[in-house]
């Protein structure tokens, strides 16, 4: 466009239309604009097409001379010009490629010509006769020089050369060099082996061939070389370039002139057209100006408006005499007036023009010799910017829904998810948000359907606003929006809280507070998931936001949505997560059994992730021991507390056996192994894996205790005086992995008031230390002054547990006491029923010294029935022993493995009833095995008083 308005058309160039003369500009029509002359149309003069076969007048351009007619043609600017160059440049690259090729190829033929022509004629010359047999000869020189000549004239060659075995030279083209070493590679041709090279040689670089000679013995007495100077083959390709080149001045001609032949034939074409033919070029360009849909403003070198389209007017709404005048003039208004003025570059610059938003580009005309000015380009985007206003809106929506995604839900907590809801709504969404949950969410339980009693969870946003607190309970009024939104699952908007009807009704004086708050509408969704109903969620906005739209209820339903599933996965899991702790405390000890032997002090903390598999118990035994217990079940969840129970009960039924601790381990090893392959069936639950156990008894008679352990951690001792040592029994794999292995047990003797300490992994492993550090630690812990139970674990819990422990911790402290001496009393009994009567009579005085005569009676009783047993039926020493605890308990040890039952026996048997009277006497009554033998036992209640001081 700024060739055509501002550029006088040349001679020689492309066509060009004149520029409108300043001052004598004007508008034949709203949109159009034309020069001082006249525009060609049916009522102006000018040239006209001929008609009827007239030939037309031939303008003094035609009758030019075809010499200047060329070289016109041929300036570079012109069209006819630049096509001459490139095919000028295009033929000089090809006859250069053609000329290297030829020269590069007429070298590598001739070269290999050489090198064929040498090797024929010196293996010529090594075989021919005599040429062996000469070398033998007194002057080989003499014979074979002569020889040589006349065959290198013959062949073509430059030189023929004969060596002896060693390289010396008897013939050559200059006698002078005859007697010399050879130039060249002689090591492969001595080995029988001829070759062809390039050397700079005595005539100069050349390709040479070496053959050896061979006597009758094909022995190699000589050397045969023939060459050709690399100067004679360079030759052969020189005399072929002038033809290369002539090739090449012809072809460069024949493109010069058809190049002045195409230049000609263009020249007809665009000089033949006559002021009609321009005229109608014009209009079509002034058309296609006016009917685009862009604005077109063409601004001079002077400030001044040269052009302005139709559509130009319309967006800028200029006036209709605008060509001329200054640009500052038009009332553009900044800075779009500014930026027309200065000219500089621009791309894609939004600028507002009236209420239209309007889109720049400008470029400079005076590039390519143009004239100086600038032209515009306007698009007109006031509804592209509407348009992008919305996506932008949407776009906003889309985010808040992907924060809501990734701000909601990060805990397995109703109230904490609440929470997250309420504070991301309460940001950029809405001013306030308030969660509600049905009655009974928060604990986990399945809403009831229907329900509008509600528990407020959350609230987020503005402080001190009037409406309910969290934690309070109450009830949606049913035509309150919550409660319509509660019953049909639906989101309602109240767009005007000042107008809308039904939501006052919950609380009239409420909603007057909230009005004068500032709150001015809300937004009211259910909280569905799965189907269920469990809650509502409130979003309000006041004076100072926009009100909710209903393109805003598409964001509060997705965020809903996914925090009601959040809930409800929370809701789910604390259902789950109650249950497993009733299955837990249900498992666990609710106490500590009473006994003599200890003191005892536990603590039992569950892990921030769920409910685990971690227990202990305290068993007391008879003959004043303890079994103290300590066991762990990897994973968490109803599973981990089945398991834990199971293993518990297995242990208190194998303790009742009173076996030993490596039997008793060895047993539940075994049990555990055979659930799992009961339980290795489909539908039969999950196998029990990953469980270590640790079981110590206390004998508080001898003042020892033994510890057998699967798995799982060593107890630690602190001594009275404040020392800490840990029994390390030696390490069974854990339960179910022990394949038949027997479990070893470690024995120690403890001093009174010693403290076993007895823990699961919990408190020690931390996976920013090894295990041998946390041992340390625990050592550091219990080391010190004598303290109680209580204090111990309330230091070590506080020393090594964090805020939020992992995983489950049990802990076990007991303080070990010592049976006095004089509360035992023990006989060895001769393998004789005679000396039963005296144990009775030393067990009467015993029992009247511990002021137990009422036991009297069937102390005896007991004594002589299951002695008398032993006497009759046992074999080895038989040992009694009365033990004065919290029960008096008799034991009778022999060397017999076999154990009496105890059975019913009938009217006419003589024998039978002995044990079913110590079971009818005794509160209990057992068998104890031990590697000697057996110890039977029985215990009886101590009367009301007589129990020994604690």
């Amino acid at each position: 466009m700024a060739r055509i308005a501002g550029r006088p058309r040349s001679e020689g160039t492309a066509l060009r239309v004149p520029p409108p003369r300043t001052g004598t500009t004007g508008t034949s029509r709203s949109g159009r604009f034309r020069s001082g002359a006249s525009r060609p149309g049916p009522t102006s003069p000018g040239p006209r097409k001929p008609q009827h076969g007239h030939p037309r007048p031939v303008s003094d351009a035609a009758r030019e001379t075809p010499r200047r007619g060329l070289r016109n043609a041929l300036r570079v600017h012109s069209l006819a010009g630049q096509v001459f160059v490139l095919q000028a440049v295009i033929v000089l690259l090809l006859v250069a490629v053609a000329v290297i090729e030829q020269v590069a190829q007429s070298r590598h033929d001739s070269t290999s010509e050489a090198r064929n022509r040498s090797l024929a004629v010196a293996e010529t010359f090594a075989h021919s006769p005599g040429v062996a047999a000469a070398l033998h000869a007194p002057n080989p020189t003499a014979i074979l020089q002569p020889q040589t000549e006349a065959a290198r004239k013959a062949a073509g060659v430059d030189f023929i050369v004969i060596t002896d075995a060693h390289g010396v030279r008897y013939t050559h083209p200059k006698p002078d060099r005859i007697g010399k070493k050879f130039v060249g590679d002689i090591d492969q041709p001595l080995h029988g082996r001829p070759i062809t090279e390039t050397v700079n040689g005595t005539i100069g670089r050349l390709v040479q061939a070496v053959v050896p000679i061979e006597d009758a013995n094909h022995k190699v007495v000589g050397l045969s070389s023939a060459g050709i100077t690399v100067k004679k083959i360079s030759g052969v390709t020189n005399r072929q370039i002038p033809y290369l080149a002539i090739g090449g001045v012809l072809a460069l001609g024949l493109s010069t002139g058809g190049t002045a032949l195409v230049t000609r034939r263009l020249r007809r074409q665009t000089h033949g057209l006559g002021p009609y033919e321009m005229a109608r070029m014009y209009k079509h360009h002034d058309a296609v100006l006016h009917a685009v849909r862009e604005g077109v403003v063409i601004v001079g070198g002077d400030k001044r408006l040269l052009l302005a389209n139709d559509e130009a007017r319309r967006l800028l709404d200029l006036p209709a005499d605008v060509e001329g005048r200054p640009i500052a003039e038009l009332g553009l208004g900044e800075p779009l007036a500014g930026v027309l003025a200065a000219g500089d570059p621009v791309s894609d610059q939004v600028f507002a023009a009236g209420d239209r938003v309007l889109v720049l580009n400008l470029r400079s005309t005076d590039r390519d010799g143009g004239p100086p000015g600038s032209v515009a380009t306007l698009r007109d985007s006031t509804e592209l910017s509407a348009l992008s206003h919305t996506v932008d809106r949407a776009r906003g929506r889309l985010r808040l829904v992907h924060e809501a995604s990734s701000a909601i839900g990060t805990t397995l907590d109703v109230k904490r998810s609440a929470e997250e809801l309420a504070d991301w709504g309460a940001g950029e969404f809405a001013d306030l948000v308030t969660v509600d949950l049905v009655d009974g969410v928060m604990a986990g339980d399945e809403p009831e359907p229907g329900s509008t009693l509600v528990h407020r969870a959350a609230v987020g946003g503005s402080l001190g606003a009037p409406v309910q607190s969290v934690g309070d309970t109450f009830t949606y009024r049913p035509a309150t929006p919550p409660a319509r939104s509660l019953s049909s699952g639906r989101a309602l908007l109240m767009r005007d809280l000042r107008v809308e009807p039904g939501w006052q009704t919950q609380d009239p004086d409420r909603a007057r507070r909230i009005l004068a708050y500032g709150l001015r509408s809300f937004v009211s969704v259910p909280l569905r998931a799965r189907g269920v109903t469990l809650g509502v969620a409130i979003f309000w906005r006041d004076g100072r936001r926009a009100a909710f739209e209903a393109d805003d209820i598409s964001v509060a339903e997705e965020a809903a949505a996914h925090a009601a599933l959040c809930i409800d996965n929370a809701r789910r899991y604390t259902r789950e997560h109650s249950m497993a702790v009733t299955l837990q405390r249900n498992l666990l000890p609710r106490g500590v059994p009473r006994q003599g032997a200890m003191d005892v002090a536990y603590r039992y903390l569950p892990a921030q992730a769920g409910v685990g598999g971690d227990w202990f118990d305290v068993i007391p035994l008879p003959g004043a021991r303890v079994a103290l217990v300590v066991g762990d079940v990897v994973g968490h969840g109803l599973h981990a507390a089945a398991t834990m129970g199971r293993l518990r009960t297995a242990v208190h039924n194998l303790s009742a056996l009173d076996l030993p601790p490596d039997e008793l381990l060895g047993h539940l090893d075994e049990w555990v192994e055979r659930t799992d392959l009961q339980e290795d069936a489909p539908d039969r639950g999950q196998p029990i894996t990953g469980a270590t156990c640790l079981y110590v008894v206390y004998d508080s008679v001898a003042g020892t205790v033994t510890a057998a352990t699967a798995g799982h951690p060593p107890p630690a001792v602190v001594h009275p005086d404040g020392t800490v040592a840990f029994l390390r029994p030696p390490v069974s794999p854990p339960l179910g992995l022990g394949a038949g292995l027997p479990v070893e047990t470690e024995t120690r003797h403890l001093p009174e008031g010693s403290r076993l300490v007895l823990y699961t992994d919990g408190l020690v492993e931390d996976r920013h230390r090894d295990m041998d550090s946390s041992l340390e630690l625990l050592g550091k812990a219990l080391a010190g002054p004598a303290r109680t139970p209580e204090d111990t674990c309330t230091a070590v819990t506080e020393a090594l547990l964090p805020a939020r422990p992992a995983d489950d911790v049990a802990l076990l402290v007991a303080r070990t006491h010592r049976l006095a001496p004089d509360h035992v009393a023990e006989w060895d009994v001769a393998d004789d029923p005679s000396a039963v009567g005296p144990l009775r009579d030393a067990c009467s005085r015993q029992l009247e010294q511990w002021g137990l005569e009422e036991l009297s009676f069937t102390t005896e009783l007991i004594l002589s029935e299951l002695v008398t047993n032993a006497i009759r039926y046992a074999d080895g020493p038989i040992h009694v022993r009365l033990l004065y605890d919290r029960t008096l308990v008799c034991e009778i040890s022999d060397g017999s493995s076999t154990s009496p039952h105890i059975r019913r026996a009938g009217d006419t048997d003589e024998g039978g009833r002995g044990l079913y009277l110590v079971a009818s006497f005794a509160e209990r009554w057992g068998t104890r095995y031990t590697p000697r033998g057996k110890t039977i036992w029985s215990a009886q209640t101590l009367p009301p008083g007589t129990a020994p001081a604690e």
